[in-house]
């Protein structure tokens, strides 16, 4: 692959429909030409190389950081001592995208290239979601955002900062026809969770396709709103979902023996989250994509496709019951060999974390100590109490 400046000014960032296809568990041995595989149709995506040529060549990218900095607070109180703290508010100001860009800047350039190299920081994000109260009509989409960007014109409705990259399709109900073809009988629940999750990565191994592997190893030559030609490399700094969507990501199982994405810390440790040994667990136990983790995967999927082992089988789970994997290869360790550990993007989400979990159980657990005792009256219908802060809406009101 060359780059070229034609290639540069025409982005190709169009939407496009595909199918990906899954290997299925039968219960039987198989060659491995003749393993069961099931074709989900209706994959809507976009290329990420030709987004990042689009974002970074648009208009509104010239008040995009090409060059990550450390920010910094100056106190000048009067009478008191002199203070300065490190700020961090930005992608492009933290630890993360400052380290990529000096490792970015050590290592060897294109041949014959002398242009500007630039981290092209990607925050990923993906909610799966109804799209009424009654009926089964959903979407599953992945957005993209860029770091370089600040997140106050990133949270502008406006702006367009958010990318649609793709709509994950469901397993369709042929898909029950399909597998009872395969054995006679319906597939059982772990089966068709294992099968979600080889959805899950079938779309994203098509997302990072070789293009993109080669953008990330070489580059993109991209001319800016300045007229100057720079080669952005793409790097994923953080991917925001809620669990569900985390451990399918992190192929690991949903409240497991170490049902962290991040950490091995085991489950009966997690009450003594906030202390400080809690806080060296996260340290010394942090989850680390590996060759080796790899080779485990890899082993265990040759018990279940070509041995005809069950998914939950004693030979599977004498490989990754202990911390709680999944016999599911991952896309995103396609990129281990740049040194990319896929466990560090996915980084606490404050709204599916705390505002629709520990707040939300918590307003309602005051809601509920504001009912008198004894009394079917809400303390809420009290104007004394809260005087006219609180608006009373009648009965009916939508």
């Amino acid at each position: 692959m060359q780059d070229t400046q034609s290639d540069t000014l025409s982005p190709k960032d169009g939407w496009r429909e595909s199918e990906v296809h899954i290997q299925v568990p039968d219960l039987e041995p198989h060659e491995v030409e003749d393993i069961p595989t099931f074709t989900v149709p209706g994959l809507l995506h976009r290329s990420i190389v030709e987004i990042i040529k689009a974002t970074f060549s648009d208009h509104a990218s010239r008040f995009f950081h090409y060059t990550p900095f450390k920010s910094f607070w100056h106190s000048n109180d009067i009478g008191s001592q002199p203070e300065t703290q490190r700020v961090y508010d930005e992608l492009y100001t933290c630890d993360a995208m400052f380290d990529a860009h000096k490792e970015l800047q050590r290592q060897s350039s294109e041949p014959g290239c002398t242009l500007e190299r630039v981290v092209a920081g990607m925050m990923l994000w993906s909610d799966s979601t109804h799209l009424a109260n009654f009926g089964t009509a959903s979407l599953w989409p992945i957005y993209l955002y860029f770091g370089n960007q600040s997140k106050y014109v990133r949270g502008k409705p406006k702006a367009g900062a958010c990318h649609h990259l793709a709509y994950i399709p469901t397993l369709p109900s042929s898909f029950w026809d399909f597998y009872y073809g395969l054995t006679g009988d319906g597939p059982p629940v772990d089966v068709l969770a294992h099968c979600q999750r080889e959805l899950m990565h079938a779309v994203w191994t098509m997302l990072l396709d070789e293009e993109f592997i080669y953008a990330y190893e070489h580059g993109i030559v991209i001319e800016c709103p300045d007229g100057v030609l720079r080669r952005f490399y793409p790097r994923i700094f953080t991917y925001s979902a809620d669990y569900p969507e985390k451990i399918l990501l992190a192929t690991i199982r949903k409240f497991g023996l170490c049902p962290c994405p991040r950490c091995l810390i085991p489950k009966d440790k997690i009450p003594e989250v906030g202390m400080i040994y809690d806080d060296r667990r996260r340290d010394t136990t942090c989850r680390v994509d590996s060759e080796a983790r790899i080779f485990d995967i890899n082993l265990v999927r040759k018990f279940i496709y070509e041995d005809g082992e069950g998914v939950k089988s004693k030979a599977v789970e004498r490989v990754l019951l202990a911390k709680s994997m999944v016999p599911t290869t991952n896309a995103f360790s396609s990129l281990l060999r740049f040194g990319f550990n896929l466990f560090s993007m996915l980084v606490p989400d404050f709204m599916h974390e705390f505002e629709l979990g520990v707040w939300k159980a918590l307003f309602t657990h005051l809601v509920r100590i504001m009912i008198p005792p004894n009394s079917n009256f809400w303390a809420i219908d009290n104007p004394q109490i809260f005087s006219e802060c609180i608006k009373h809406e009648k009965n009916g009101s939508s």
